[in-house]
């Protein structure tokens, strides 16, 4: 963050200790330094131990000086942001600091005379006995597909959602509607994903910011994270498959590349009804029913499979099925999977990438939201319905 010409930037080293009956924080005596003329005020001081997590780091320049730049730093999970004053005197954080982090205060300054001044000043906060971490996605600096939501799963159960949504952000250029909508994942994690109204628009840039270093998640949770992710939409394509019709059309920024003959679930296997997205790609894999709960007179073992296209964490692919071969276009006889010719299934695989929308129409049962990014599948005035929020706020631009 530059605010004024002046950088800000903190990372946090959590570390979860019992507090037990500790001492209160020692927190610093700020008379000493402004009996000396010269003195760069920070407060919390040096060496003060167990800062309460929801102290406000305060620097204040020399008298009649001005601050130039202000570091607050730790070698954890991220960004501490603050404000200058007009006259240049006084920067405060604008963010909660993380429980059991030491931190680390760089500030350079100028006084009176001009003179440049340098000050740094260490201090812990005190430690939370519970803390908790969201594992994002996508990740920094990736290209994903238009329909790619942002998807946060959380380590521990979070009691107060609205808080952790109220310290999640979401801008993009060019600016879209956008909401956050909670729900649980197929382990039972307490999951928030990120979607526009409709899919991003080619070459879309996106930041996600987490604020969450200190934010009290309910019954005494405390967040550890201060992220900043960048990432960008690439190029759209969307593809469709008729489970009647027994065809795949592929769509590239509009226009029609091909149409494939294929073959999809049979009856009481039948392929997921609605739209999925990409979730990865492996040229090679082994299929064995037993790892999607497959067995008795149903069970099958594929060996090596090849242009394996990840569609849902349950097992459904996009994938080579030279076993059916004359039969593309006329029958579905797999057991939920889309299948292809070889030639047919390596192009598919060369032309999609994670986050690419499939949508699967004419089948049974629709795709559950959590499995894998279901999330298109839910209407708008549902999806809103599931933020944490009373009026959830569509994204800035």
């Amino acid at each position: 963050m530059r605010l004024l010409g002046l950088a800000a930037a903190a990372a946090v080293l959590a570390a979860c200790q019992n507090s037990g009956n500790a001492p209160t924080s020692s927190l610093p005596t700020p008379s000493a330094d402004r009996a000396q003329p010269g003195a760069v005020l920070i407060d919390p001081g040096a060496g003060s131990d167990r800062v309460p997590v929801d102290t406000k780091v305060r620097v204040s320049a020399p008298r009649g000086g001005e601050l130039t730049s202000v570091h607050v730093s730790s070698l954890g999970p991220g960004r501490v942001s603050g404000t200058l004053s007009q006259d240049r005197e006084r920067w405060t954080a604008t963010t909660p600091l993380a429980p059991g982090a030491r931190y680390t205060v760089s500030v350079r300054s100028t006084d009176a005379a001009g003179k440049t001044l340098t000050k740094t000043a260490t201090f812990t906060t005190e430690p939370a006995e519970r803390t908790f971490v969201g594992e994002y996605h996508p990740d920094k600096g990736t290209t994903v597909g238009v329909g790619m939501p942002i998807s946060i799963v959380f380590n521990h159960t979070i009691a107060d959602r609205a808080a952790i949504e109220r310290n999640l952000s979401v801008s993009s250029s060019p600016a879209v509607e956008g909401v956050w909508s909670w729900m649980k994942d197929r382990d039972g994690n307490d999951r928030i994903d990120y979607r526009p109204h409709q899919y991003w628009r080619p070459n879309t840039q996106v930041t996600l910011r987490m604020h969450l270093a200190g934010v009290d998640a309910g019954d005494g949770v405390y967040g550890t994270q201060e992220r900043t992710v960048h990432f960008r939409v690439g190029q759209s394509v969307v593809t469709t498959v008729d489970a009647a019709d027994k065809t795949m059309t592929v769509v590239k920024n509009g226009t029609t590349l091909r149409t494939l003959r294929v073959s999809a679930g049979k009856e009481g296997f039948e392929t997921w009804n609605g739209t999925m997205l990409v979730l990865s790609k492996v040229p090679t894999i082994r299929m064995d029913s037993s790892t999607v709960g497959i067995f008795g007179q149903e069970a099958y073992d594929l060996g090596e499979v090849k242009w394996d296209v990840q569609l849902t964490p349950s097992g459904t692919y996009v994938h080579a099925a030279p076993w059916n071969a004359g039969k593309f276009g006329l029958v579905n006889s797999s057991h939920g999977c889309i299948g292809l010719s070889t030639e047919d299934a390596r192009w598919f695989y060369e032309q999609v990438n994670p986050g690419d929308p499939v949508t699967v129409i004419h089948s049974a049962d629709t795709v559950a939201v959590n499995n894998g990014y279901g999330d298109w599948n839910v209407d708008w005035s549902t999806w809103t319905s599931g933020s944490a929020l009373t009026e959830p706020f569509p994204s800035s631009a």
